[in-house]
């Protein structure tokens, strides 16, 4: 037999006869059934719980010595906002990716992130792509922080650019309309202004606190999905933006986990204090992959000051142009190691050209710190006040000198000069002649039409013709400008010769070359006589 649900006995219908001679015992009978049955429901339901009950007090932790951050999350999570910037059909078109290269052109590009809903087209949520957005108009999502009690919040130049409307969102649900007091791009950093008071905020840690190892944590929306917490070590200080013009900013590089929608948000030590402000990753994929960058406070507040001041924010420059200083260069200076940033261009009448700093300088030190990589040298130095005095350690000829030098304020219209004409071509009327040096290079001189073409100053300058096996493994191309052989100028191919005239076979010389828009030197070591 099959049994019926709920595990019910089958019960058998009396014969209609009996049921009509006893009607009292039928309702009886009808009525022990109806009793029974919650019974019979119940009959194999366990006596004691399936497992013990939870523990009234929680359990000592098997492993020690883990960071546990709820009590950091729990005091500064009330300060960290989610931040939508709304953009207009007008505006859209001309701000949508800032001007950035398209991300297929850059395979590992520093990824901006914006949130959900993006610039139009951009990702519709986690894990997954959204319809495109109508050419109307877009949104995007990011994260910041209030610093003061009274509403100034920071977040990434990035998250609010050609905003017209910014929208903070606090950890309470209240919403408030920010305003924009400045934003800067070359930092990535802008500072809003909310109409509140007794807010929570959060406090910067001291400058140069930061170190590798240490233990971070970031907090922000991403995807939407607010005060998300995530944490990791500090990989790495000092890192240079390889793929956008941000020389000035020493990112900190971290193993925290951020993706689109964290951009703005903190990046905290363990005592609660903002070391940085979460902006880029690196990235193959467009997700998060390990490697992710912040801007250190120290440098985020200077813009933020500035920012408050005046609206814009000013640097200081030495105008010079450095370069990375490899073994080569240093063996061919004289150099024990290869430290430092090595002085390819000189601006004409600025405070370095002041002071005395010369082509194939290489700058050591400013104020006593250490120059390891000529990426530390425009932080250092953008980031100090216009008219500060700034002491730089040189190396030159054999010997180390210090000079001072008098910051001037940060000319990008002069600063883009010294690069010269990119689009320039030597002159087709050039005379050819073959060369006598013992890195077999030959060049050419160039006529006055051509010169004049490449930006190139009267005496200034050959251009190469074949560079020989020894300066073409070096990287030296047909077509390169030679402007100088080590501090030796060279005006013409007869110059070029006389200053290649004493390299020695093993020797290595430096040439400054020009290619385009860049100015460097190229270590080159000539080959053995055959």
């Amino acid at each position: 037999m099959t049994p019926s649900p709920m595990n019910r006995p089958s019960i058998r219908t009396a014969p209609a006869q009996s049921r009509r001679a006893r009607p009292l015992q039928s309702l009886a009978l009808f009525g022990a059934i109806i009793a029974a049955l919650p019974v019979a429901c119940t009959a194999q339901a366990p006596t004691t719980p399936i497992a013990p009950p939870p523990a009234a007090t929680p359990a000592a932790p098997l492993v020690a010595g883990l960071p546990d951050f709820t009590n950091l999350v729990q005091r500064v999570g009330p300060a960290v906002v989610n931040i939508s910037a709304e953009v207009t059909p007008k505006r859209e078109r001309a701000t949508a990716r800032g001007g950035m290269p398209d991300e297929d052109q850059i395979p590992e590009f520093f990824r901006r992130f914006f949130g959900p809903d993006g610039i139009p087209g951009g990702p519709g949520g986690p894990g997954q792509q959204g319809p495109r957005q109508p050419r109307g108009g877009g949104r995007s999502i990011g994260s910041g922080f209030l610093i003061s009690q009274d509403g100034y919040v920071l977040t990434n130049h990035h998250v609010v650019d050609g905003a017209d409307t910014v929208t903070v969102k606090l950890t309470d649900r209240r919403e408030f309309k920010a305003k924009v007091i400045g934003s800067d791009e070359q930092s990535d950093v802008a500072l809003l202004k909310i109409e509140a008071r007794g807010l929570p905020f959060l406090r910067a840690a001291a400058a140069g606190q930061t170190k590798a190892g240490q233990w971070v944590v970031a907090i922000g929306s991403p995807f939407g999905l607010d005060h998300s917490v995530t944490a990791g070590i500090v990989s790495a200080v000092g890192r240079s933006n390889p793929y956008a013009d941000q020389r000035y900013v020493p990112f900190i590089q971290t193993d925290v986990a951020i993706n689109q929608g964290n951009s703005g948000g903190p990046l905290l030590n363990t005592s609660g204090e903002v070391v940085g402000i979460n902006s880029q990753i690196f990235s193959n994929s467009g997700g998060y992959m390990g490697v992710s960058f912040a801007i250190p406070i120290d440098v985020a507040m200077n813009s933020a000051e500035q920012l408050r001041a005046s609206g814009k924010v000013s640097r200081g420059q030495l105008g010079v142009v450095v370069q990375v200083l490899d073994s080569k260069g240093a063996q061919a200076l004289g150099l024990p190691d290869s430290n430092g940033a090595l002085v390819n261009q000189v601006l004409p009448g600025g405070p370095a050209d002041k002071a005395g700093i010369q082509l194939g300088d290489v700058i050591r030190t400013v104020n006593g710190t250490q120059i390891r990589e000529s990426s530390d040298l425009p932080p250092l130095i953008g980031n100090m006040a216009p008219g500060s005095k700034a002491k730089v350690g040189l190396f030159r000829d054999g010997k180390t000198i210090e000079i001072n030098v008098a910051v001037s304020e940060l000319d990008t219209d002069a600063a883009a000069g010294l690069a010269g004409d990119p689009s320039a071509r030597p002159g087709e009327k050039a005379v050819p002649r073959a060369n006598g040096n013992p890195l077999n290079l030959i060049a050419q001189d160039v006529d006055a039409a051509a010169r004049q073409r490449l930006g190139l100053k009267p005496g200034e300058g050959v251009v190469v013709r074949d560079p020989g096996d020894a300066a073409g493994d070096a990287g030296v191309r047909p077509g390169d400008v030679i402007l100088s052989v080590g501090r030796s100028q060279v005006g013409n191919v007869a110059a070029l010769d006389r200053a290649l005239a004493g390299v020695k076979p093993g020797q290595t010389v430096m040439l400054l070359v020009r290619r385009g828009a860049t100015t460097q030197f190229i270590a080159v070591e000539a080959g053995e006589d055959k």
